[in-house]
């Protein structure tokens, strides 16, 4: 069933007459009739009685009126509401994130990047672990993925159907709980090979956790790491760690503040600390113009906020 032929139906019944009603609808009269005549096919009887002039309606006529009016006006509703949802999504810019750099980098990265580009998209964000936003960019359910990056570590993300580019430089390095009133960590790589070290871990989950294990900061410590505790979320290993239940390794862009208070303090010499990339992932398929004018403001060059943690 065509919605026209309820246009139709509805101008036949305004009009009165079928050349009246076909000039309103910008057809010709035998193509009106035969589309009058096909609504009445698929209702089943006749709508209008012709023999009389102007022509009226049927009881079966009367009763299926207030049905194709309320279809009709449902069905302009729903188009202008699919319209608005569809200038909405083409303005709205959505990123996901693996949740460390969603507390700390992308915030003020975004702040910048409006002030630099002065656009006003309305940003989604998602934030979860290396292994949900991965699954959130193949279902193309975000535009963008913020995450960590090391060349030794693989993602699901480094084909021929994506895109990045980088937008800054962090570090990861190993954290610990200072002693009572000192300054020294509780727990060290640097402690004898005897002495066991409650390490809190990354679980397979997490971006931070496959760099670690790819490039092997972990096992070539020295140091005898007995893991305590696992997590995909650098802030809760964080937490653990300032609450003194071990060492974990962390990004510098999370516990930069930390290490300023003296609420977390080195764990191992700077020299072990792993230098990693923050890269932003687009798919290779076109996206909303909103999208890709920032994709081309990013690839003309560095924004403000980009630079090393």
């Amino acid at each position: 069933m065509d919605s026209a032929w309820l246009e139709d139906f509805l101008a036949l019944v305004d009009g009165g007459h079928f050349s009246r009603a076909a000039e309103q609808r910008g057809i010709t009269q035998p193509a009106f009739s035969r589309r009058v005549r096909a609504l009445e096919d698929w209702v089943g009887g006749p709508l209008f009685d012709r023999e009389s002039q102007p022509v009226t309606l049927t009881p079966a006529g009367i009763r299926f009126r207030p049905v194709a009016e309320e279809a009709l006006r449902r069905l302009y509703q729903g188009r202008e509401a699919a319209r608005e949802a569809g200038r909405a999504a083409a303005e709205t810019l959505r990123f996901a994130s693996t949740q460390a750099l969603s507390l700390t980098f992308f915030p003020r990265w975004l702040q910048a990047l409006e002030a630099r580009e002065s656009f006003s998209a309305t940003v989604h964000l998602t934030a979860a672990h290396m292994a949900a936003c991965e699954q959130v960019m193949l279902r193309g359910e975000a535009q963008f993925l913020l995450c960590h990056h090391h060349p030794a570590a693989a993602s699901f993300l480094m084909s021929d159907q994506f895109h990045n580019l980088p937008v800054g430089a962090d570090r990861l390095l190993p954290v610990s709980a200072p002693e009572a009133g000192g300054t020294a960590p509780l727990f060290s790589l640097s402690a004898p090979s005897d002495t066991p070290v409650p390490l809190l871990s990354f679980s397979g989950e997490s971006g931070i956790g496959r760099i670690l294990a790819a490039t092997r900061a972990v096992e070539e410590s020295g140091a005898r790491l007995s893991p305590s505790f696992t997590s995909h979320l650098a802030s809760v290993l964080v937490a653990m760690a300032r609450a003194g239940r071990g060492l974990a390794w962390a990004p510098m862009s999370l516990v930069a503040d930390d290490l300023a208070r003296g609420t977390l303090v080195r764990a191992a010499p700077a020299e072990r600390d792993v230098a990693i990339e923050i890269r932003l992932y687009r798919a290779r398929a076109r996206q909303s113009p909103s999208a890709e004018r920032l994709w081309a403001a990013l690839a003309r060059g560095p924004g403000p906020a980009e630079g090393t943690v």
